[in-house]
C-alpha cells in the first residue's frame, strides 16, 4: 500500500475534504475520493475523517493508496505491441491498425494488451494504462499512455497547453496545394450522429496544416501537423476541403473508397508517424517515430505505378 501526503494550501480553507481531493489529487474521481475516505484510508493528524469535513488550510492529509485492482480488460491473448518508448511514467506504442484503443465489449484493445504486456500501471485505482489521446480503430502509429495518475495529469496538461507535436501521413484523392492550413468550426453533424463536420456553427474549433510529400496521378501523400485533436478531424477537414482520405468508409467519396491504392491498403490511409511529448518526470521532450507499415507501403507501390 503506497503512502501519499498532500499539503492543503491556505486558500483552500473552508473547502470540503472530498471535493479538495477530487480537484487536487490526480486520479481521484468524486466516487473514489469518498470511498477512500469512508474506508479510513484518508487521515488528518492520524484521525479518520468524514467526506464533508471542512478544511482550515495548512494541514497535511495522509492517504493510504491501495494496490491497483486488476484490469478487467487485461489480456495477453493478442498481438505483441511494438513499444517505441518506455519509462516509469510514460509508454508509447506503435498501434497496429484494427485495434480499438479502449475496451469495447469483447473486442481486443490496446489498453487491455498493454496492461498485460507492460506492467506495472496504477491509474484511477486500476492496473491499466491511462489514456490521454486516441487513434481511430483503423489508424496506425504513435500512441502514448500514462503509467500513473500523476503522469496522466501531466500529459493531459501538455496536450491542453499545445506542448505536444503530432504528425500523420495520409493518402488523399485529388491535387491539393503544396502547403495548406484548414481551420474552422467543428461539431457533430446534426443530420448523422456518427459523423462530424466543419459546416455548422460551433464554438469548438479545429485546425491542421499539411504539406505534400509526394504526388501521384490524381492523388498525393500528405504530412499533416495536427493543431487540435478532434474526433475524426483529419478525415473530416480534408474531405470537406475536397481531398478525401483513401479508403475512408465514412467521409470518403466513392472514388476514394474504390481507388486501387485503397484496395491494396484495406483501410483508411492514416498513420501517426511522429509524436513529441514532454516527459511527465523530467519535462524533457520525448520524440518517437513509427515506421511506415507494410499495408501503407503496398498502397504507395500501387500509386507509384
Amino acid at each position: 500500500m503506497a503512502q501519499q501526503k498532500v499539503q492543503v494550501p491556505r486558500e483552500a480553507a473552508g473547502e470540503r475534504l472530498d471535493r479538495f481531493l477530487t480537484k487536487h489529487v490526480p486520479g481521484f474521481t468524486p466516487e473514489r475520493a469518498r470511498a477512500l475516505i469512508d474506508s479510513g484510508a484518508v487521515r488528518i493528524r492520524g484521525k479518520k475523517c468524514q467526506p464533508t469535513r471542512k478544511l482550515w488550510g495548512g494541514e497535511e492529509i495522509e492517504i493510504e493508496r491501495p494496490e491497483p485492482r486488476a484490469a478487467p480488460a487485461a489480456s495477453s491473448d493478442g498481438p505483441t505491441l511494438p513499444v517505441l518508448h518506455d519509462d516509469a511514467a510514460l509508454v508509447i506504442v506503435d498501434k497496429p491498425s484494427g485495434l480499438v484503443v479502449e475496451p469495447e465489449g469483447r473486442m481486443q484493445s490496446v489498453v487491455g494488451l498493454l496492461a498485460a504486456q507492460r506492467p506495472p500501471f496504477d491509474v484511477e485505482g486500476l492496473a491499466q494504462p491511462g489514456v490521454v489521446h486516441r487513434l481511430d480503430r483503423e489508424t496506425s502509429g504513435c500512441l502514448a499512455f500514462a503509467r500513473t495518475d500523476a503522469a496522466a495529469a501531466a500529459m493531459l496538461r501538455a496536450f491542453q497547453e499545445k506542448q505536444v507535436d503530432k504528425r500523420y501521413w495520409t493518402l488523399v484523392l485529388g491535387n491539393p496545394p503544396e502547403q495548406g492550413r484548414l481551420e474552422g468550426p467543428y461539431s457533430r453533424d446534426p443530420k448523422d450522429p456518427r459523423r462530424f463536420t466543419t459546416r455548422v456553427p460551433s464554438a469548438r474549433r479545429a485546425a491542421l496544416s499539411f504539406e505534400v510529400r509526394e504526388r501521384f496521378p490524381g492523388a498525393a501523400l500528405l504530412e499533416v501537423d495536427l493543431d487540435t485533436g478532434r474526433t475524426h478531424q483529419i478525415r473530416v477537414q480534408l474531405s470537406e476541403a475536397g481531398f478525401p482520405v483513401l479508403g475512408d468508409s465514412l467521409y470518403g467519396t466513392e472514388a476514394a473508397r474504390a481507388h486501387p491504392a485503397a484496395s491494396a491498403l484495406g483501410r483508411q490511409a492514416l498513420h501517426a508517424f511522429r509524436l513529441e511529448i514532454p516527459s511527465p518526470d523530467s519535462g524533457r521532450m520525448v520524440r518517437v517515430e513509427a515506421p511506415m507499415p507494410e499495408d501503407f507501403e503496398r498502397a504507395l507501390k500501387v500509386l507509384r505505378g
